[in-house]
């Protein structure tokens, strides 16, 4: 008779690495990566280095540790308590609620291409309109539970992000192998590698960068699923950080050779490179086609995560750390009041929109704002694990970082390092965009993350013994 070890399924180095590809990589960040030209090898190296690793490893630890509970919330609340885990986990909500409106204006753009009129992915009320009718008519269908809204998902993933980002690869390699000239190299100008040091202005992509590169957290809670996970997590990790560098940089390389740097907008960046690359091929008709599945990949996107993540904050508020309102779920077991408020928090964010001066700028000052609260949310992540290994040293932990407490001041270090500079940089306007008045785009930033900080912190002094025993009935 066999035992439920040896029947126990598990997975793939290379299925946990695809795992971690989907919760990382998308499509929408090519353009920001293009707009930096040779320079974005820095950036991706610097994010992938001193971030995606360090994060992937300690999650990883801090998942086998507590897998049963797994996620942020636990591991924080493991470390500091319930007060300070609720404000990691209402941290990592929120940074996708932020994320709704950039992911939606990127859909505005691949559907201004289908209907053929290019100029209106750079239209404010076009791509205003655009989110909120997607961002409603998806939460109201999310009510009915996630079946469907999966299956829609699936094919996005499929068809509106690695295909048209292994197509714009392609095309982009074939137009090197045929001579065409490159506008991301300057006649008569040396190759530039590195970004422009000389001003705290010229690296704000940085922080927009290192979110493409955030979420791996989520992948490192399959590690107890692997057969020997000291030895294949790391593989499936390296596997996962290949393929996304690859695709990131040959993809944005591909928009950087046909599209000059200061033409590149960053909402419809990758239809426009498809616009060059098709034409070039003679093959235009395409480009609709491409605009409807990256639209529809965009969408899909939103319907996997619309729910997902915001089951977190209901575990929370079961919990009994917000208002009784907040726990109720509707016949379906679908957390309705939560997705009312988020949707009511996406909206309002929605308006950046019709603020900024440029479609482009919006789009980036709200990435921005979706990373500083997410950055902080990492800090309490390293620090935790640092903390732990001090004050629980004997749980037992599937995956453990080598070298002993050394090697985890190292590793979680370094992300803490890398952390609080992404963080630092982020509220200096970029010279690469027009971003209007720069004491409003900074007061903007400060005052988001001051708000959205202060939230959990106002609801954990409020909030009542009662709410844990109501909001469990």
């Amino acid at each position: 008779m066999k035992n439920s070890t040896s029947s126990k399924h598990y997975l793939s180095v290379f299925s946990l690495a695809m795992l971690s590809v989907a919760a990382v990589m998308s499509l929408r960040g090519l353009p920001m990566m293009a707009k930096e030209g040779l320079s974005m090898i820095f950036y991706i190296l610097f994010s992938s280095l001193l971030f995606l690793i360090p994060v992937s490893l300690v999650s990883a630890e801090l998942a086998t540790g507590w897998p049963k509970s797994g996620g942020v919330y636990r591991w924080v609340k493991e470390a500091f308590g319930s007060n300070t885990g609720f404000i990691a986990i209402w941290l990592q909500w929120l940074q996708n609620v932020i994320w709704y409106p950039t992911v939606l204006s990127f859909a505005a753009a691949g559907l201004s291409y289908l209907f053929l009129d290019q100029s209106l992915a750079n239209n404010k009320f076009f791509n205003f309109a655009v989110i909120l009718i997607v961002y409603w008519g998806a939460t109201f269908a999310s009510f009915k539970g996630m079946k469907t809204a999966g299956k829609i998902a699936t094919y996005g993933v499929i068809g509106g992000t690695l295909f048209p980002g292994v197509l714009i690869i392609v095309l982009g390699i074939l137009w090197v192998v045929m001579g065409n000239n490159l506008e991301f190299i300057q006649a008569g100008q040396a190759l530039n590698f590195l970004p422009n040091f000389s001003s705290f202005n010229s690296l704000a992509f940085l922080a927009g960068i290192v979110l493409l590169f955030a979420g791996m957290e989520v992948g490192a809670v399959h590690v107890t699923e692997l057969k020997k996970p000291t030895t294949q997590f790391p593989s499936a990790i390296f596997t996962a950080m290949f393929i996304i560098i690859i695709i990131f940089t040959l993809g944005s390389l591909s928009i950087a050779a046909v599209i000059p740097a200061s033409g590149i907008d960053l909402t419809a960046g990758i239809m426009q490179g498809l616009n060059e690359l098709l034409d070039k091929f003679s093959i235009g008709w395409l480009l609709p086609v491409m605009g409807f599945l990256i639209a529809f990949g965009a969408v899909g996107g939103v319907l996997a995560w619309i729910v997902g993540p915001s089951k977190g904050l209901l575990a929370t508020a079961v919990d009994g750390d917000l208002p009784p309102f907040m726990a109720k779920t509707n016949k379906n077991g679908v957390q309705q009041n939560i997705l009312l408020i988020q949707g009511l928090i996406v909206t309002s964010l929605s308006f950046v929109f019709l603020i900024m001066p440029t479609v482009s700028s919006a789009f980036f000052i709200l990435s921005i704002l979706t990373v500083s609260p997410y950055l902080i949310m990492y800090f309490l992540l390293f620090v935790s694990a640092i903390k732990l290994r001090y004050t629980r040293p004997n749980v037992e932990r599937a995956f453990k970082l080598p070298w002993g407490n050394f090697g985890m001041w190292l590793i979680a270090g370094v992300g803490i390092l890398a952390v609080i500079f992404a963080f630092f940089i982020g509220f200096f306007p970029p010279e690469q965009l027009q971003v209007g008045n720069p004491t409003f785009y900074v007061s903007f930033l400060i005052g988001g993350v001051i708000v959205f900080v202060g939230i959990p912190i106002i609801i954990n002094m409020i909030k009542k013994p009662e709410w844990k025993t109501e909001n469990k009935d």
